[in-house]
C-alpha cells in the first residue's frame, strides 16, 4: 500500500508500524529503503529475508540527527564530526565503533556500525516521529528496497512493484540523488572509502582536512559494508560498459538486424535498427546519477536482454556513478 509521505497521518503510521516490527518503503534523497527498527533483531530479520540478503552483509542505521550517535557508537574521530558538520543531513554514511549492545542483528556480526541521517523531508519526518513514541525507536536500518543485488528502487512505484501492495510504502517523491550514499569508514583513524556516492574524495577532503585512502591502500581489517560487493546493482538484462568508439563499432556490425539491446550513451551515436534503443545520458555526473536506475529499470521492462552503455568519465565527480555500472556489469 502507497501512502502520501507528506501527511502527517501518514508519516504517524508508519512510525508506529516500525515501533511495531513491521517493514516499511521509505524514501531517502538517495534511494528507496526497506525500513525495520534497527534495534528489533526479529524486525531486522524480515528486511534480510525480504531482500534475500546474508545476514552478514550489513545494514545501515538512520537516525534522527547526530545526537542519536551516542546510542550506537562508542566513540566519534575529529574528522568524523567534521564529516558530520559538513554533510548531515546528507548522503553520507560512516562507519563507526559500535556499542556492544546497539542494532546486533544489522551490523552483520561486526564491532562497527554504518550510521546516517537523511535529508529527505519524509524520512526525517519519520525519524523524528519515531523518537517521540513510547517506546522510541532510535534508529531505523534500510537497506535498498528490492531484491539483494538488484537494481535500486527511486520511486515508490518501483518498492510496489518489488514487493507487492502488502508492504507499506510512503511516496516521498523521486528521489534527489538517485546512488546509494557514500560509505566513509572512520574506524582506523584515517578516513577511508568505501563505497562512492554523491559526496565526492575531493568533498571529503575540503571538510576535514585528510584525503580518504581508498579501501586498496589500507586494506587490512576492512569492514564490511553495504553495497560495495564486487557484483550488485544488476538489471535483469546483462550490462557491458564501452567507449563510444567501441559502441558505434558493434552497432554498425549489427546494422539493420540489431534486436534486444538498449544503449546508454553520451556521444552522438546511429543505429541502422530501429529495434534497437537508444537513450542519451546527461552529460553530468549529479543528472546521472539521479536518473541511472530508472534507467536501467525501464530498459528491463522493454524486454531487452542487453544493455550496452558508454564508460563514464574518469574523473572525481563521475567516480559513484562508475562505481555502481561497474558492479552491474560484473553481475554478468
Amino acid at each position: 500500500m502507497i501512502l502520501d509521505g507528506t501527511l502527517d497521518a501518514s508519516v504517524q503510521a508508519a512510525a508506529r508500524a516500525l515501533q511495531q516490527g513491521q517493514l516499511l518503503g521509505l524514501p531517502t534523497e538517495t534511494v528507496y529503503g526497506l525500513a525495520a527498527d534497527s534495534d528489533n533483531d526479529a524486525a531486522v530479520a524480515q528486511i534480510f529475508a525480504a531482500k534475500g540478503r546474508p545476514a552478514n552483509h550489513p545494514l545501515i542505521v538512520h537516525v534522527a540527527d547526530a545526537a542519536a550517535i551516542t546510542r550506537y557508537a562508542q566513540a566519534v574521530p575529529v574528522f568524523a564530526q567534521q564529516l558530520i558538520d559538513a554533510f548531515w543531513p546528507g548522503p553520507l554514511t560512516l562507519i563507526l565503533p559500535r556499542l556492544p549492545q546497539a542494532a546486533k542483528a544489522s551490523t552483520g556480526g561486526q564491532d562497527s556500525v554504518g550510521l546516517r541521517c537523511p535529508s529527505h523531508p519524509v524520512a526525517h519526518a519519520v525519524l523524528q516521529a519515531c523518537q517521540q513514541l513510547n517506546p522510541p525507536v532510535w534508529g531505523v536500518s534500510a537497506p535498498s528496497a528490492n531484491k539483494f543485488g538488484r537494481v535500486s528502487p527511486t520511486t515508490a512505484q518501483h518498492v510496489a512493484a518489488e514487493f507487492g501492495d502488502a508492504l507499506l510504502v510512503l511516496d516521498g517523491g523521486a528521489c534527489e540523488v538517485g546512488i546509494e550514499s557514500t560509505i566513509v569508514d572512520c574506524t582506523r583513524g584515517v578516513p577511508v572509502l568505501l563505497r562512492p556516492g554523491a559526496i565526492t574524495r575531493d568533498d571529503i577532503e575540503r571538510a576535514c582536512g585528510t584525503r580518504p585512502l581508498s579501501k586498496e591502500e589500507l586494506p587490512a581489517q576492512t569492514p564490511r559494508a553495504s553495497g560495495t560487493l564486487l557484483a550488485h546493482y544488476a538489471p535483469n538484462a546483462k550490462v557491458r560498459l564501452m567507449d563510444a568508439g567501441q559502441l558505434q563499432s558493434a552497432l554498425d556490425l549489427l546494422g539493420p538486424e540489431g534486436r534486444h539491446i538498449a544503449v546508454y550513451h553520451r556521444s552522438p551515436l546511429r543505429s541502422a535498427s530501429r529495434a534497437i534503443h537508444l537513450r542519451a545520458m546527461p552529460g553530468d555526473a549529479l543528472a546521472t546519477a539521479r536518473e541511472l536506475f530508472g534507467t536501467l529499470r525501464d530498459f528491463d521492462e522493454l524486454g531487452v536482454r542487453l544493455i550496452w552503455i558508454e564508460t563514464p568519465p574518469d574523473s572525481a565527480d563521475w567516480e559513484g556513478v562508475r562505481d555502481r555500472l561497474q558492479r552491474a556489469a560484473a553481475a554478468g
